[in-house]
C-alpha cells in the first residue's frame, strides 16, 4: 500500500492508532447485515452437517465426483459467510453471500449431469430442500428485485431437477414441486428484506434526528447568546446612559460606568476565545459535514473509555470537517466503477485525548505517485489543511482497483 502523509501529529493522537476495546456504534444496516450473515452462515453449516447421511445415501446413485462437488458448491461458502460477518466489512459480506447464492444454483445445475433420470430412490434429492439457504444468501447480497428473480429461477430449477430425478413428469407434479419450493423460500426472503428495510429506516430516522438535534442546539445557543446580550444592554448600558442623562456626574455614576465598561470588555474577551466542542458535538458536526456532501455515506462512531473528556476547539473541528468533506467529494468525483455501486463509509474513533476519522471507499482507487502536487483536492484541501492544523495529520492510501482510504487525526495538547 502506498501512502502520502502530513507528518505533524499531536502527542496524544498516536494513541488512537493502537488497538482498543471500542464500543462500535455502526449504522443499523451494517449491524443487521452482520447478524443476518452470521445466522445464515451458521444455518448453512448446520443444515450441511444434518444432511450428511442423506448425501451419503444418494451418492450411491451417482459418480464418485458428484456428491463431493455438489456438497462443496451448496455449503462451502456458508462457514466463510459466518466468519466474514464477524471480521470483514459489509461490502465483503455481500460478496461472500452473493457467491454462496450463485454456488447453490451451480450445484442444482450439476445434478442432472451426474445422475440419470429417475435414478434417485427417494421422495426428493437432498438439494431440493436447500433452496431457502440460497434465497437467504441472495436476499442478503442483492436488491429485492434481483432476489425475487433468484427465487423464481431457483424454485423452477430445483422443481424441474427434482422431478427429473425422482418421479414422472406431469403438469401437476411440476406445479406442486414449484409451489412447495417457492412458498417456504418466499417467506424467508420476506423476512430478510423486511429486516434490511427496517434497518435502513432506522438509519434515516437517526440521521434526521441528529440533524434536527444539532439545529435545535444551535438555535438554543443563539437564543441564549442573544438573551445574554439583551440583558447586558438593558441592565448595564442603557441604565448607565439613563442615569447619566438625569443627573450630574458623580462618583456613583462613574463607578457604574466603569462596571459597565468592564462587563463589555469581558464580553469581548469571551467572544474572542475559541468555542470548544465536546465529543458528541464534534461527532454531530463531522457527521453533518459528510451528509451535506452525500446523505448516503455511512457514518459509524467508535469510542474509547473516557471519550466524554474530549474537548475540541471549534476551529480544529471546522478544519477536520472541511478535509473530510473534501475526501467525500473527491470519492464521488473520481471513485466510480462501471457496473457496480461504490460503498463509502466514515469511521470516527474518539478518545479523551483526540479523534481519528477514516473515510474509505471500495472504488476505482489510484496510484498516488501519479498525483501531481498541484492536485489541490488532495495536496491542499486535505493534506494541506491537516498539516497546518496544530496536532493534526492526514494520510491518503490507495491503489488502482483497491479503493481509497483517507485518515485524518487530531490530538489535543492538554489545554482543553
Amino acid at each position: 500500500m502506498i501512502a502520502v502523509a502530513a507528518p505533524r501529529v499531536g502527542a496524544r493522537a498516536a494513541g488512537l492508532l493502537g488497538r482498543a476495546d471500542a464500543h462500535d456504534q455502526a449504522p443499523a444496516v451494517d449491524r443487521v447485515m452482520r447478524r443476518l450473515g452470521l445466522s445464515i452462515g451458521a444455518g448453512g453449516v448446520i443444515m450441511g452437517l444434518a444432511d450428511v447421511p442423506e448425501i451419503a445415501e444418494q451418492a450411491r446413485f451417482a459418480p464418485a465426483w458428484w456428491s463431493p462437488v455438489t456438497a462443496v458448491l451448496a455449503f462451502g461458502l456458508f462457514p466463510v459467510l459466518a466468519i466474514a460477518s464477524i471480521r470483514l466489512r459489509p461490502s465483503m459480506i455481500r460478496r461472500v453471500s452473493s457467491g454462496a447464492a450463485v454456488a447453490y444454483l451451480a450445484a442444482v445445475v450439476a445434478m442432472p449431469v451426474g445422475l440419470d433420470t429417475h435414478s434417485v430412490g427417494a421422495g426428493s434429492v437432498w438439494l431440493y430442500r436447500m433452496l431457502p439457504l440460497g434465497v437467504l444468501a441472495a436476499a442478503l447480497a442483492w436488491p429485492i428485485v434481483v432476489s425475487v428473480g433468484y427465487l423464481v429461477i431457483g424454485s423452477a430449477a430445483v422443481a424441474l431437477t427434482n422431478i427429473y430425478l425422482t418421479e414422472e413428469f406431469t403438469a401437476l407434479s411440476v406445479s406442486s414441486a414449484f409451489a412447495r419450493s417457492m412458498g417456504l423460500s418466499a417467506l424467508f426472503l420476506w423476512c430478510v428484506v423486511s429486516a434490511r428495510s427496517a434497518a435502513a429506516r432506522v438509519d434515516r430516522e437517526s440521521a434526521e434526528a441528529g440533524r434536527q438535534a444539532a439545529e435545535a442546539a444551535a438555535a438554543a445557543a443563539r437564543d441564549a447568546e442573544r438573551s445574554r446580550f439583551a440583558a447586558l444592554i438593558h441592565d448595564a448600558v442603557l441604565s448607565t446612559l439613563l442615569d447619566a442623562s438625569r443627573a450630574q456626574p458623580s462618583d456613583v455614576l462613574r463607578r457604574q460606568a466603569e462596571r459597565t465598561l468592564r462587563r463589555l470588555d469581558e464580553i469581548r474577551v469571551e467572544s474572542a476565545a475559541p468555542d470548544v466542542l465536546d465529543a458528541r458535538a464534534a461527532v454531530t458536526f463531522l457527521r453533518a459535514s459528510v451528509h451535506e456532501v452525500n446523505a448516503g455515506i455511512r457514518f459509524a462512531t467508535r469510542t474509547w473509555p473516557g471519550f466524554d473528556d474530549l474537548r475540541m476547539p471549534a476551529a480544529a473541528a471546522h478544519t477536520l470537517a472541511a478535509a473530510l468533506a473534501e475526501a467525500a467529494r473527491n470519492s464521488l468525483r473520481h471513485a466510480s466503477v462501471p457496473d457496480r455501486p461504490v460503498t463509502r463509509t466514515v469511521t470516527c474513533t474518539i478518545s479523551a485525548g483526540g479523534i481519528r476519522v477514516v473515510f474509505a471507499d471500495d472504488g476505482a482507487g489510484f496510484d498516488v505517485d501519479t498525483i501531481s502536487a498541484d492536485r489541490l483536492g488532495i495536496s491542499v484541501s486535505i493534506l494541506g489543511r491537516m498539516r497546518r492544523l496544530a496536532g493534526g495529520a492526514g494520510f491518503v492510501e490507495s491503489q488502482p482497483g483497491e479503493g481509497t482510504t483517507v485518515t485524518l487525526v487530531w490530538g489535543g495538547d492538554g489545554a482543553h
